[in-house]
């Protein structure tokens, strides 16, 4: 699943176990820009690392799977949790501020014969 929004909040690598480590990211997502929705992912593990460059404010897209697991309390109370983990992050280009820059495409080239030549193509 994708998903395309602002940084909000980057979240503190967090160990929690000798080998299992995670890190939060917060997302502006405003389909509707007077109700904002703020949505949690989670990076795991060595995707902790996507967030380092990341900054409050940047656009980005969010790749990430949806997980989903039950828990059953002691008193033998099942509740159920969803998690969005993140697995890709592309940042997009600010549009805010300056015009986007005209793509770079090679010169064309003369395919057209010199004076004087014959143009064998059967076409």
């Amino acid at each position: 699943m994708e998903i395309k929004g602002k940084v909000h909040e980057i979240g503190a690598a967090q160990q929690v176990s000798e080998t299992f480590k995670k890190r939060d990211l917060i997302i502006e997502y405003a389909e509707n820009p007077t109700y904002p929705e703020y949505i949690r992912f989670e990076a795991l593990q060595d995707k902790t690392a996507l967030l380092d460059n990341l900054k409050a404010g940047d656009e980005v897209e969010v790749s990430f799977n949806l997980r989903g697991r039950p828990w059953t309390n002691k008193d033998g109370v099942t509740s159920y949790f969803n998690s969005l983990v993140v697995w890709r992050i592309t940042a997009l280009a600010n549009t805010a501020g300056a015009p986007a820059a005209a793509p770079q495409y090679a010169a064309p080239a003369d395919v057209s014969t010199a004076a004087g030549e014959d143009d064998d193509l059967p076409f």
